[in-house]
């Protein structure tokens, strides 16, 4: 399948990245960046790793990477960056399912307050831009539980022959955290933009996306989590029975599905495109261990604990509208995308202490 050519030519005014600096959108700036574009990153950078990421795009592209501190939520600062923007990606949220069932108003007002806040700037200061969203799976909520589902090997895998190519966009949003609530508001609002005011937006709905200039945390960014875990020797904590499956994508398939939705964005306009690796890249949480351990020659010591609330059993994102409509589809493997982030941690991490282990969810 070929991917279609671009047919946006950007303005002059610069392509707005909010949440630039962190691991998806500084990526997708490197990318915008190569090809000549100049690219505004709006980020609090208080994400770990944001500050090293906002150099790192300084050193590659200097002047043609601007960086501008800016919370969403801060209504005027955030106008003052969409006025002249070309175009805006929205990539700036609370990304935790874990922070938003401790601090649910924070995670509240950093995703739906703060994406009415870039729509309206847009709709206010500068209509004729795009605005590209990023959502997540868990705006479809735990969608099936163990009953639904049966035991092959170490995963799980759905009783019901429709869910054999994953799950499409036109399921039922049922968010099932804050964090979900949060998110599946913010996506809402980004769709009916386009309907009721005409903007030209896209809601892409991602899942597990993983690779390079990922620090993998206990709340989010479990694949490189677990990779730093056995580089440093240490425990894994795996919530549930560790059979749980996603699909993985890695980032540099998630950046041309960005950029390419941002090129044909007048073909896609108030669409909303699920953002995953697809049938063909899935993992349970005790297959990836198989995987490292193979890639590693180590094994980690595993313990397990109780469910959380908003976990996915199971979670497969059916990506053929994506594929349909531009012409995308995921071209890095499982064992590729792992070997290439691997080798990216040893070179960032090395053999750095971590003194406990800690909690893991996918």
């Amino acid at each position: 399948m070929i991917v279609k050519q671009a047919t946006l030519q950007p303005g002059p005014g610069p392509v707005l990245i909010t949440g630039g600096s962190g691991f998806i959108g500084c990526n997708i700036a490197d990318a915008l960046a190569a090809r000549g574009q100049q690219v505004r990153i709006a980020d609090n950078l208080s994400r770990s790793g944001a500050e090293e990421h906002a150099h790192w795009l300084k050193r590659r592209h200097g002047k043609r990477i601007e960086i501008e501190t800016v919370d969403v939520r801060d209504t005027e600062a955030i106008k003052r960056a969409v006025r002249d923007a070309s175009a805006v990606l929205h990539l700036a949220g609370q990304v935790a399912v874990t922070t938003s069932l401790d601090r649910p108003a924070e995670d509240f007002e950093i995703n739906a307050r703060g994406t009415l806040n870039v729509l309206e700037a847009v709709r206010t200061t500068n209509s004729a831009a795009p605005v590209l969203f990023a959502s997540t799976n868990k705006v479809y909520g735990r969608l099936l539980d163990q009953k639904s589902l049966k035991r092959q090997g170490a995963r799980y895998v759905p009783t019901r022959e429709e869910l054999n190519w994953g799950i499409p966009e036109n399921a039922p949003l049922d968010f099932h955290s804050p964090y979900g609530c949060s998110k599946g508001a913010a996506d809402q609002y980004v769709t009916d933009y386009a309907r009721v005011f005409g903007l030209r937006t896209a809601v892409l709905r991602m899942s597990c996306i993983y690779g390079p200039r990922q620090f993998g945390t206990e709340d989010q960014g479990w694949i490189a989590h677990f990779l730093l875990r056995v580089l440093h020797g240490k425990s894994i904590i795996i919530y549930g029975d560790g059979l749980q499956v996603r699909d993985a994508l890695h980032v540099s398939d998630a950046v041309a599905a960005w950029i390419t939705v941002l090129d044909h964005i007048d073909e896609v306009s108030g669409r909303v495109f699920n953002l995953g690796g697809g049938t063909e890249n899935t993992v349970s949480l005790l297959e990836l261990i198989e995987l490292i351990t193979e890639l590693r020659g180590t094994r980690p010591e595993i313990t397990f604990a109780p469910w959380r609330p908003g976990d996915q059993p199971w979670y497969v994102s059916h990506i053929r509208a994506l594929s349909d409509a531009l012409g995308w589809q995921p071209r890095v493997s499982l064992r590729e995308g792992l070997r290439t982030l691997d080798a990216w941690l040893e070179r960032r991490f090395g053999a750095a202490t971590v003194t406990q282990p800690e909690r893991v969810h996918a």
